[in-house]
This record gives structure tokens, sequence and C-alpha cells, in this order.
């Protein structure tokens, strides 16, 4: 199980930036992403016969572990970003 999830740690920022490129081609709706995020994981997860001597079915739950959590991974520093730019145009409003 170990494995699963140094294979799906290495694979989660992989898949963030190939979403932040598809993103940035507009061809799909916002809606999507988080779908698109789990099968670009799950088909990182089956090509990675490279890296690790797990079995494909192991590389593919490592893949869809990875596409969830780039989700979620992009969602935390988003509503971060939001957050802190909040917090910055009150401080400025009130001086």
């Amino acid at each position: 199980m170990e494995t699963v999830l140094v294979l799906a740690s290495l694979i989660s920022p992989l898949v963030v930036a190939i979403i932040e490129l598809v993103k940035k081609t507009k061809l799909f709706p916002k809606q999507v992403f988080p779908i698109l995020s789990v099968i670009i994981g799950l088909l990182l997860g089956g090509v990675a016969y490279p890296l690790t001597e797990l079995d494909v079915a192991l590389r593919l739950w490592a893949g869809g572990i990875a596409g969830l959590a780039a989700t979620g991974l992009f969602e935390l520093g988003h509503c971060q970003a939001k957050l802190i730019k909040k917090q910055q145009s009150r401080q400025r409003s009130s001086k």
C-alpha cells in the first residue's frame, strides 16, 4: 500500500500541471476538469510501469488517487489565493 501512495504522490503534481495546460486551451468547460483530472491520473498511473513493479490494477489505483488529489490540491490553492486577496483588499480599504 505504501508503494501505491508513493506513486500517487509522484503522479499528482504531473496531473495538476497537465490540467493547467488543458485549462489554457479552453477546449473544455470548467465542470469537466475534476473528471478529466481523474482520467489523466489513471492514464499516467497506467503508463508508470517503468517506475514500479506494481500490478496494473495498483498502478491505476494510484493514478486515480493522484487525480483526486490533484483536484483537491488545486481547489485548496485556489481557495487560499482567494482568501489572501480578500484579506489584502480589506487591509487596503481600512488604511
